[in-house]
């Protein structure tokens, strides 16, 4: 695991020891930043389920201006504060070990708004669906700011999610989906 490109790019990332935490392949993550394109630059990012980082520091080295990630494990705190000191995107960078809900009511509180929202919880426990269910009872996402969920094929995901609509959805191998949503008036009408 690795930062692909940017002001880091090549830094290797650690990611915590054990079977808890399912860090985001590299051909996923580039294929990923490969969609978003131009679209981070200075941009504000939101983490949840954080992890090591990874995607979020992906992110930072490529231009976007601040990322807040999240993550109750202390162990995934720890590595996440290695990898943004070591690949020097700590100052663009707020770590919170907090439960993932009660941030975003909080921020929501704040008035918090970002550009980016992923989303990388833990397989087949219908999370994904849950923090689309909080981003509408607590909106996060800026006018033009997109969602973005790792999840596992089989986890299904509605294409219309009361202010959300599916943008795009790719299938990675037989284990990962990326589904990608956006505010219903974002929808181009053409």
């Amino acid at each position: 695991m690795r930062i692909i490109t940017g002001s880091a790019r090549g830094a290797k990332l650690k990611a915590p020891k054990g079977q808890n935490t399912r860090p985001t392949a590299d051909r996923i993550k580039e294929s990923l930043f490969n969609i978003l394109g131009s679209f981070i630059y200075d941009k504000n990012v939101l983490d949840l389920f954080s992890g090591t980082g990874n995607l979020s520091l992906e992110a930072l080295s490529r231009g976007a201006n601040h990322a807040i990630m999240v993550d109750c494990s202390l162990d995934s705190i720890s590595t996440i504060k290695f990898n943004a000191t070591h690949t020097k995107l700590i100052d663009k960078s707020t770590i919170l070990k907090a439960d993932v809900f009660a941030t975003i009511k909080k921020l929501h509180l704040k008035q918090t708004k970002f550009d980016i929202i992923f989303c990388d919880p833990p397989y087949h426990q219908d999370l994904c669906l849950k923090v689309l269910q909080m981003l509408h009872e607590y909106p996060l996402l800026t006018e033009d700011g997109i969602i973005i969920m790792e999840h596992a094929i089989e986890d299904k995901l509605p294409s219309d999610f009361h202010q959300y609509t599916l943008l795009r959805n790719q299938k990675y191998g037989s284990t990962t989906q990326i589904s990608i949503y956006e505010l219903k008036s974002n929808k181009s009408e053409d």
